[in-house]
């Protein structure tokens, strides 16, 4: 075993001074010089060390047209347009033989290359793994203006693996026999797990990832969550350990990794992409910077940072400290910001110049980053002494980055007196602050007192926040099930996340990113590929996106003469397929409905319209796609797939227009064909299911809308209501909603209006038949009053007794009428 280690560790040394040969040759000759142990090694290390010193000059010419971004501006559009037409006048050549051969043709080197390329083949056949590495390396990346050939790159790779077992070998030729790269072999999922596990075995920190990745997903292999939480977690020790090392607080991890899709909109598009429509489009106005350049942001930060908001200048602080993808970090220009804004609030001398709160929040941040910079000694000579004071500023405020580090400086002795105690009272206030890290230390030490629930709920605080130390702890305590039932699954996804958050100890996103803009496609795929094979779901889409020839069904592209034509490597759909359908497997919406688009046109595979169907079902579901919920419609109007439905179709058309407002147009167009084939189904009694009306729902009214209906329209039981008892009643009583009592506090005032005037209406209403009822009587007296007075009886002719109009009693308004009632009553 010890043999074995000892091997292990002699042949790392080999391949980590090779992989230095290229940036210092007179290394690999001192080690070359010190082991060779025999004549034909000597001289096969002397003609790699010659080799090396012809190819050092031949480095790749890159133009400058090909890496000219777009500006910013007016002028920077003129200037990035301008030099697309002289690329497309002046610079384009006949296609290269390989895009119109199907054999291409074998690259001639230059008098220099060719020398060294002779001279490394002749140590490579002294079995020099120093020669045979270069040899593939060279064939495979290109290096040394050296073309690339992947049959030879296979040969010399298996060459190498053979000689001694090089698990950097090992890894590229399970790559290859993954991808079947540049048809250099044929693709065999099986064969691919075996090298890479040999690899992984022999401590290549990229295949112990692509190995974990397979077993985590069943690629070449059935699932197998315990050798995938055993191969993350060996690239998880290395990613935790690169991030605690370096200066007081760990490494400051950068992200390298980006879809390329999104920056255009997304894989359909602006408005048809999910990235790009629903809840996540632009709803920005006109004066808005939501579609803002990064450069226009910067300029706008800085412009309101020379008018002396302290907010921008110290956005523009933060911004050059932390750096990004398209901005390197400038340690310098961030301290020069964050100390304006510190002395808008401090004197130099500490005391405080301006009382204002807003100002004293601002100025503690900034000083929290300053003492930050001294502690760590970024873009400064390291002060323990400084830190403090710039922390104990910052903490008078509550600044919670303040009483973090000032917890860190506590906790292990730096320029204060080592005090766990006390960095914990620190980390608690951070902590209550929401700040990350802190929450991160907190659960570090009640794990380390064996309060395990208090440490778990520090950690889940802390990982919301993707904070690598609590997805670390996370990954540890599920692994080894620490003070909860083990689980693999989650122990897998938390090492997942850790390994994907360290890209620079495995993966090459810079280089891929950079070969992208410049317009080396090639390097970008293969670069992509290999981050892809190793998990991450953004290199998988775009390793799609670059080889996705069905952008648009009617595309121009070979129409045109002088549009670029794709190279071989790029027009594989085959590839394409497994990309997105991996892309998709990591909920990748729009990746989906990819898969979709290749089963229903055959796309690298047998069309299949199950499948398609069922790629945009899983798409919908998500309610985020309106492409995927149009498609659905589409298929259901024609019956691909599926049994043909034009209600159903009609229902997937309305949803996708619910989804995304900007399917406008095509879902309206959809529409009219689709209720004219509905139409004409119907009249001509197809089998097909038209288009029936919907229902209207009830909707649960809240107490003002109800008492607004209420007096606009007459009441149910008046018209007719008694057909309606035996219906079903509505899930909630008008009013009765969960969000009752918000309707009424946001509409108040309204209610009691509208309260107050159907008092006010009542009222009037009844006095109006009041005054009504009165007029009436009034009237039928007065009648009867004339009506006595013309058809009467006269006098002489009454009987005794008897009344004008013929009646013996006496009337109401009789004084008398009183009491003959009372002396009726009893008789």
């Amino acid at each position: 075993m010890r043999a074995r280690l000892l091997q292990l560790i002699w042949f790392s040394w080999v391949f980590c001074i090779t992989i230095n040969a290229q940036d210092n040759p007179e290394a690999l000759s001192q080690w070359q010089q010190e082991g060779g142990d025999n004549d034909g090694q000597k001289q096969a290390a002397f003609t790699v060390r010659e080799a090396l010193r012809i190819l050092q000059p031949l480095q790749p010419v890159r133009s400058r047209f090909t890496s000219f971004d777009k500006g910013s501006g007016i002028v920077g559009h003129m200037l990035y347009y301008a030099k697309e037409c002289f690329v497309l006048l002046f610079m384009r050549g006949p296609p290269k033989d390989d895009y119109l051969n199907p054999q291409p043709q074998e690259a001639k080197l230059s008098k220099p290359l060719s020398q060294a390329v002779k001279l490394l083949e002749s140590a490579a056949k002294e079995q020099e793994p120093d020669a045979v590495f270069l040899l593939a390396e060279m064939n495979f990346y290109g290096n040394y203006t050296h073309p690339r050939n992947y049959s030879e790159a296979f040969q010399r790779y298996h060459e190498l693996a053979s000689l001694n077992g090089n698990s950097t070998a090992q890894h590229m030729i399970g790559f290859m026999y993954a991808t079947g790269l540049g048809k250099s072999v044929e693709r065999n999922q099986a064969k691919a797990l075996m090298y890479h596990t040999f690899a992984a075995i022999g401590g290549s920190t990229r295949a112990q990832m692509t190995t974990a990745y397979r077993h985590h997903t069943g690629v070449g292999t059935p699932r197998n969550c315990k050798e995938a939480a055993y191969w993350y977690k060996q690239v998880a020790d290395k990613a935790i350990a690169y991030s605690r090392s370096g200066p007081p607080g760990g490494m400051l991890l950068q992200k390298d990794s980006y879809k390329i899709a999104d920056e255009l909109g997304g894989v359909y598009g602006e408005g048809a992409s999910v990235v790009s429509s629903g809840v996540h489009a632009n709803r920005a106005g006109p004066n808005s910077d939501a579609h803002a350049d990064f450069d226009d942001v910067l300029e706008y930060l800085d412009l309101m940072s020379r008018k002396g908001d302290l907010k921008a200048t110290f956005s523009l602080g933060r911004l050059h400290y932390e750096g990004s993808r398209t901005m390197k970090r400038s340690l310098k220009t961030a301290r020069a910001y964050f100390m304006i804004v510190a002395r808008k609030y401090w004197q130099k001398d500490g005391s405080i110049r301006d009382e204002d709160q807003g100002v004293a929040k601002i100025a503690s941040k900034a000083a929290g980053y300053i003492g930050r910079m001294f502690l760590r000694g970024e873009g400064t000579e390291q002060s323990f002494e400084k830190a403090l004071t710039w922390f104990k500023r910052g903490i008078a405020n509550g600044d919670a980055l303040c009483q973090y580090e000032m917890g860190l400086m506590h906790l292990h002795g730096l320029g204060v007196r080592q005090d766990a105690v006390v960095a914990a009272d620190y980390f608690k206030e951070a902590a209550n602050q929401d700040f990350p890290s802190a929450q991160s230390y907190m659960g570090t030490l009640f794990l380390d007192q064996g309060d395990i629930n208090t440490a778990i709920r520090f950690f889940d605080l802390a990982a919301r926040h993707q904070h690598i130390e609590a997805l670390y702890h996370l990954a540890e305590i599920n692994n080894n099930g620490v003070g909860r039932e083990r689980s693999c699954e989650m122990a897998t996804a938390y090492y997942k996340m850790v390994v994907e958050k360290v890209e620079s100890i495995h993966s090459s996103f810079d280089e891929a990113n950079r070969a992208h803009i410049e317009g080396d496609m090639e390097t970008a795929l293969v670069t992509y590929m290999m981050a892809a094979e190793q998990g991450y779901e953004s290199a998988q889409a775009n390793v799609a996106y670059l080889l996705d020839e069905y952008k648009s069904i009617l595309s121009l592209d070979s129409l045109i003469p002088w549009k670029k034509r794709r190279s071989s490597l790029l027009r594989n759909a085959v590839l394409a397929l497994i990309y997105w359908t991996r892309s998709a497997k990591q909920l990748n919406i729009d990746s989906m409905v990819k898969m979709g688009d290749y089963y229903l046109g055959g796309y690298g595979i047998e069309a299949d319209m199950e499948k398609a169907a069922t790629c945009y079902q899983r798409a919908a579901e998500t309610h985020q796609s309106a492409q995927a919920l149009w498609n659905l419609g589409w298929i259901h109007e024609n019956g691909i797939g599926v049994e043909q439905d034009f209600h159903l179709a009609k229902r997937f058309y309305d949803q996708a227009l619910e989804t995304n407002q900007e399917s406008y147009l095509p879902v309206k167009l959809s529409l009219t064909k689709l209720r004219m084939r509905s139409f004409w189904n119907t009249i001509t009694n197809g089998k097909v299911n038209s288009i029936q009306s919907e229902p209207e729902p009830k909707k649960d009214w809240s107490f003002s809308e109800w008492i607004s209906n209420f007096l606009e329209e007459p009441h149910p039981y008046y018209h007719g209501a008694d057909d309606d008892y035996d219906d079903p009643l509505p899930e909630g009583m008008p009013g009765g909603d969960e969000d009752y009592y918000d309707d009424i506090d946001e509409s108040i005032l309204e209610s009691l209006i509208i309260v107050g005037l159907a008092a006010a209406l009542a009222f009037l209403v009844y006095y109006r038949q009041q005054r009504q009822t009165t007029n009436r009587r009034e009237t039928e007296r007065q009648q009867e009053q004339g009506g006595q007075a013309e058809n009467g009886i006269p006098p002489e002719e009454r009987l005794p007794g008897q009344q004008a109009d013929g009646g013996f009693f006496p009337r109401p308004d009789d004084p008398n009428f009183g009491q003959w009632v009372a002396g009726g009553v009893g008789h």
